[in-house]
């Protein structure tokens, strides 16, 4: 970059805007990417941006329900007919997003071949894949690892492409910066191929939008899952020097889900660290993924997470060092669908390697732990996962302990979370308000480390330990305002 960013203090901000947020462009651009700013004032910050919302899960497969995409598609076609609808469906929503940001206009067209191009680079390397699929001789593991790669990025080109457009069509000096790899046959590692998509761009006077997959030899997808943006975002902040990392979504960091306690009841967090975010990741509530969390921890980068609809607001910031000023819960969250492994071997007692075994058996077949307990014949994980993953884990622990008894259970996880919960009586609090709800505590983790305390209950009654610990816990707190509808 031109401008040496990191010989100075810094002055600039690095700012991830998610799929939601992007998709509602003109709100977007109203109260984040220009927001009543003009002159000098709409540089000296960087965006990453994700792909519109929807538009990954037409690539890959649906995050949620597992419906195919083009990729889910590609692996499972044998005709090519399946690969090439979801493309063509891909296309499509592609092309309708433009003509709802753009209209009838010169940019619509522009937008529209620059989707054209990439889909039809896409469709000659799967038609030319799917053909050498067809001889037993060619084993494809990795070029369909690197298909998989390809596709994620499409979603963000194009996210991304449009908005530096569309800055462009609002006078702003806005520039698409590509970092996919598109037909570009060097092999970099993440942090060179930012640096690289970043090299002669002057924050003063330019106003980068950023892809938020960047292709490297290590694979986006592949280490970081749909958390790829992030890590992209996170390293950009990191390289540059940022003062400040901000991440703009469709709702505020809040101290419990709104749908469950109430609108009126929530509150917007304001202040947390970074341990907090970490547990918060651990329960699926990302503010930020924690490898990226990490990268912005180690290099005292303070985060700042913002409803992008309602730009008034400071949102919550998050810092390394930051520790409440008395021990309260800032939030009750958790996970509803959960599984307990229950792994029970009377002979266990004194013996070593059981611990050992599930835990490689875990990792293996890619289960995510949240959690787990253990007492003198018993170990218990708590697990982000069911159905054929788990139940593959089950049958190779008990082909390799046959005298074990392994059961495993519908749980959910409800946990209240702060930056110090270092109150006398609180878990008592928690168990009585749980208690009082009607709700039968199946297991409890309290760590000496006083960030997180986490109750595992039936699933059926998820919402209304969430509700019972907010009340009992937050709700009598009005040291932060309530949350309002976006």
């Amino acid at each position: 970059m031109s401008t040496d960013m990191t010989s100075a203090k810094p002055s600039h901000t690095v700012e991830k805007i998610g799929g939601t947020s992007i998709t509602a462009t003109n709100t977007v651009f109203d109260n984040v990417l220009i927001g009543g700013r003009s002159g000098a004032d709409l540089y000296g910050r960087l965006f990453v941006v994700s792909a519109y919302a929807g538009i990954t899960n037409l690539l890959l497969e649906h995050k949620k329900t597992g419906e195919p995409g083009v990729y889910a598609s590609f692996i499972d076609d044998t005709d090519g007919e399946g690969w090439m609808a979801a493309l063509a469906r891909v296309e499509a929503a592609m092309c309708e997003r433009n003509g709802t940001v753009f209209g009838d206009s010169l940019s619509r067209r522009i937008a529209d071949a620059f989707v054209a191009e990439r889909i039809q680079d896409v469709r000659d390397c799967l038609s030319d894949l799917h053909r050498l699929r067809g001889h037993g001789h060619f084993r494809l593991a990795e070029p369909l690892a690197a298909v998989r790669e390809m596709l994620a990025g499409l979603g963000e080109a194009h996210s991304a492409h449009n908005t530096a457009l569309l800055l462009r069509d609002r006078g702003v000096n806005g520039r698409f910066v590509d970092l996919t790899g598109w037909r570009d046959t060097t092999q970099r590692s993440l942090d060179e191929r930012i640096l690289s998509g970043l090299e002669g761009i002057d924050l003063a006077t330019c106003l980068p939008i950023v892809t938020g997959y960047a292709q490297c030899r290590e694979g986006m997808v592949a280490r970081y899952d749909r958390g790829y943006s992030e890590m992209t975002f996170s390293r950009a902040a990191v390289l540059t020097g940022a003062a400040e990392a901000i991440i703009h979504k469709e709702f505020h960091l809040s101290s419990a889900d709104p749908r469950v306690v109430g609108e009126e009841q929530a509150r917007k967090i304001g202040r947390t660290n970074y341990d907090v975010a970490d547990q918060l990741a651990n329960l699926g509530m990302e503010a930020i993924h924690p490898r990226a969390g990490r990268g912005l921890r180690q290099s005292k980068i303070p985060l700042r997470v913002k409803n992008t609809f309602d730009p008034a607001d400071d949102g919550t910031l998050i810092c390394g060092d930051y520790v409440s000023d008395r021990p309260k819960v800032e939030i009750v969250t958790g996970l509803r669908n959960c599984t307990a492994l229950e792994f029970f071997e009377q002979d266990m007692v004194g013996e070593k390697g059981y611990d050992a075994a599930i835990l490689e058996a875990l990792t293996r077949h890619k289960v995510w732990i949240i959690a787990k307990s253990s007492n003198a014949n018993t170990i218990t994980h708590y697990l982000w996962s069911g159905g054929t993953p788990v139940r593959r884990v089950v049958e190779e622990l008990e082909t390799r302990f046959p005298n074990a008894d392994i059961a495993t259970h519908d749980v959910s996880i409800a946990s209240i979370i702060g930056s110090d919960l270092n109150e006398p009586g609180l878990a008592a609090q928690a168990l009585s308000a749980l208690g009082g709800a009607g709700i039968n505590v199946l297991g409890m983790q309290h760590q000496v480390r006083t960030v997180d305390i986490q109750f595992v209950v039936a699933r059926d009654q998820f919402d209304r330990a969430i509700k019972a610990l907010h009340q009992s816990l937050v709700e009598p707190a009005v040291d932060q305002p309530a949350v309002m509808a976006a």
